[in-house]
């Protein structure tokens, strides 16, 4: 006896796909300011404005990978994905974080290049391209924040639009240093500093990524507290091929085995395990097999 895992419902709805209008509004904002900052950085001439347009161009790609995921995963399931393209989201977010860690390479050579040879840089167009960059940015945080606590996809697009407001923020202060001293050093330093913001973030978001890619256990879930409490339902001798995963950010899964003393009573076992996984674990795709254990004493004299 088991109790299957509902596909449709897994494919009902992400939690990237609740936010998708918010990443579209991200993507637009981000690559209008792009082309403005193109604009601004061949207009003055600043290294540092086309450097941070090309930043902002990695942005605007990771979010239209997000958005690309999130129709993806709206896709049905079929009989061969049974679970639909939920997991485009969990590859999009892998793919976001290496891009951001190639990124932060990028950054530490630049900014490597810069200390040694500073380049010319018009602090007043700069500055002033920089503040506009700074309200585009907050603009697009406001509108992932929320879903970036749900969702790895939105995420991903989260940390990439953080590590461009800072990259703003950087401009800023580097604009400000070069108008009021002359000085161009403060932006290698600075483009290092961004660097070094981005890589810890970038880091947790590429582990949490391939944990689900590796079927690793959620993080929030105590497996052995979980078998601890399956082993006091009514009936339960034995708690056997127990597994705990997450399909994509949202929607965690669990399967086992619960060899109990009287198959009569399987019905109940089954409907007060499935209770005890959603109400103290929070796990409502289960799939539970209920098996004998006079079976399984008989297996165990055959090996014998």
């Amino acid at each position: 006896m088991s109790d299957q895992v509902n596909a449709a419902a897994v494919t009902s709805g992400t939690a990237a796909g609740r936010h998708k209008l918010k990443l579209a509004w991200a993507l637009a904002l981000t690559a209008t300011f792009m082309a403005i900052e193109v604009i601004g950085g061949l207009w003055t001439g600043s290294l540092a404005l086309l450097a941070d347009a090309a930043h902002m161009l990695t942005d605007a790609g990771g979010l239209a990978l997000a958005l690309i995921a999130i129709r993806f995963s709206e896709r049905p399931a079929t009989p061969q994905k049974t679970y639909g393209y939920v997991r485009m989201e969990v590859l999009s977010a892998l793919t976001n974080a290496v891009v951001l860690l190639l990124l932060t390479i990028y950054i530490f050579y630049e900014a490597y290049q810069r200390f040694l040879s500073p380049p010319e840089i018009l602090g007043g167009p700069m500055f002033a391209v920089a503040i506009v960059g700074l309200a585009v940015n907050l603009i697009s945080m406001r509108l992932l924040s929320a879903g970036s606590s749900e969702s790895l996809n939105v995420k991903g697009a989260y940390f990439e639009v953080l590590g461009d407001m800072l990259g703003s923020l950087g401009v800023i202060v580097a604009a400000g240093v070069v108008m009021l001293t002359g000085s161009t050093l403060a932006d290698p330093i600075i483009g290092a500093g961004i660097g070094l913001f981005i890589v810890p973030r970038t880091w947790i978001l590429l582990k949490q990524a391939i944990n689900i890619l590796m079927e690793g256990t959620p993080p929030e879930v105590n497996v052995a507290l979980l078998e601890q409490k399956l082993r006091t339902v009514r009936g339960v001798m034995a708690v056997q091929d127990l597994h705990v995963w997450t399909i994509t950010s949202g929607i965690d899964a669990m399967s086992c085995h619960l060899v109990v003393a009287e198959m009569s009573e399987a019905r109940s076992t089954l409907v007060a395990a499935r209770e005890l996984m959603k109400s103290n674990f929070g796990l409502s795709h289960t799939t539970i097999q209920i098996d004998d254990d006079s079976l399984h004493a008989i297996e165990g004299d055959r090996k014998l």
